[in-house]
């Protein structure tokens, strides 16, 4: 499978760039992810961490 694939793929012009933008698109949201984490409020990831335990306002919730 990965024979045919590659036999096709070896007849597009300027394919080798798409593994290039794949990892820059990669390593430029971990880069991004890691300053948002690094440079958060403690009150601010206090109060998202307690949402999984605050009590639902949604009153159209199935049973």
């Amino acid at each position: 499978m990965l024979k045919f694939i590659k036999h096709h793929m070896e007849g597009i012009d300027g394919v080798a760039i798409y593994p290039i933008i794949s990892l820059l698109i990669f390593f430029i949201f971990f880069v991004v992810l890691f300053y948002w984490v690094s440079t958060a409020k403690k009150p601010y990831i206090d109060k998202v961490s307690n949402i999984p335990f605050e009590p639902s306002t949604n009153n159209n919730q199935k049973s």
